[in-house]
């Protein structure tokens, strides 16, 4: 019976590293799942942009407003936190 303790051993650890390795397995699978969907979207944008040039245009046009938008969000924090230490320096 001693034997038979070991082999045991052997096949609960078989079993939990299959499960483990399935379990990997599907969570891979969900990605690739996740990639492949984004890519066929991506396609379909590119299709749409180059028999659309106007809305590649729009596309253009809302990235820069982004930009400029961010920029100015960048400064006004930058400022907000300068004001904050200057505010917290006072006090002390």
């Amino acid at each position: 019976m001693a034997k038979s303790e070991p082999q045991e051993r052997n096949y609960d650890n078989m079993v939990k590293m299959l499960e483990d390795l399935n379990r990997d397995l599907e969570k891979l699978l969900e990605e690739m799942e996740k990639l492949s969907v984004q890519a066929t979207w991506m396609a379909y944008d590119m299709v749409v942009m180059r028999t659309n040039p106007d809305l590649a245009n729009s596309m253009r046009r809302l990235e820069d407003a982004f930009l400029n938008c961010k920029e100015e969000m960048e400064k006004n924090w930058q400022e907000m936190l300068k004001e904050t230490k200057g505010t917290e320096q006072k006090q002390e």
